[in-house]
């Protein structure tokens, strides 16, 4: 029988954000290739409806999920997650970091102290605390895969966006020094960053066709992308597939940062 690079069978996958939008996506399609999967977000129901969704399509199959919800703004709730994790499914082979916030919306000098911290601290401190807790083991098997959903505002200025395109520079970096850092033991560390996508993070950019339409008028492939469109990418990076790339940035924008 082929063997299959993108195979996940008896892997460990922890994807933060995973109870919808691209964090859901990755986890389905990961679940697919034979991982067990990790759902997780602060809301405990929506993450067992998920995980549940997940295992009775899959019955039967190596792959599956469980549901451990966690607000990832909280240290102790980050180790937490760790540690059920662990208890659990017994190891921790890839970690995705999805889950973000943008509180904010407008110039940044209008931009509250308040809401400033709150964006530092989920899209850059809790990828940080994440890493610390599992690269740990993965550096005793000399193995493993982590994951940070960026985005295109990472990439370029805006002026909208400016604290929350701040967060996503920062994760461009601590993937870089996490990639220089860990690559002796054989952990890879790379990010994936997201154009406009069809998601509830999004929805203001997306639910009204005209403001799409202009929206989405420059980019090559003139269209917003789907959720599972990213997936692909995520089960790339955590399989064999990617046991040669560390340290890159996944740019899957339909195209829009070339323009």
């Amino acid at each position: 029988m082929p063997s299959n690079l993108f195979d996940l069978t008896g892997k460990v996958a922890l994807i933060t954000g995973s109870s919808k939008g691209i964090g859901r996506a990755i986890a389905e399609e990961m679940a697919r290739q034979g991982a067990q999967v990790v759902i997780s977000s602060r809301k405990g129901e929506v993450c067992e409806e998920v995980a549940k969704a997940i295992n009775d399509e899959l019955a039967g199959e190596p792959g599956g999920a469980v549901a451990i919800p966690a607000h990832i703004g909280h240290k102790e709730e980050i180790e937490r997650l760790v540690n059920e994790t662990r208890e659990k499914l017994g190891r921790i082979d890839v970690l995705v970091c999805n889950a973000a916030v943008n509180p904010f919306y407008g110039p940044m000098k209008e931009l509250p102290d308040s809401a400033f911290e709150k964006v530092l601290g989920v899209n850059i401190m809790s990828n940080h605390w994440l890493a610390q807790m599992v690269l740990p083991e993965m550096i005793e098997r000399q193995d493993g895969a982590i994951i940070v959903v960026s985005s295109v505002g990472g990439l370029k200025g805006s002026s909208d966006l400016g604290a929350y395109c701040i967060s996503k520079a920062a994760d461009l970096q601590l993937v870089r020094n996490l990639a220089v850092e860990n690559g002796p033991h054989n952990v890879r560390v790379n990010a994936i960053s997201p154009g406009l996508v069809r998601t509830d993070f999004a929805r203001a950019l997306w639910e009204n066709p005209d403001v799409l339409k202009r929206r989405t008028a420059g980019d090559p492939l003139r269209r917003i992308g789907e959720p599972e469109e990213i997936a692909g990418i995520a089960v790339y990076l955590a399989s064999r597939a990617g046991t040669f790339t560390t340290g890159q940035n996944f740019v899957i924008d339909g195209g829009s940062t070339i323009t």
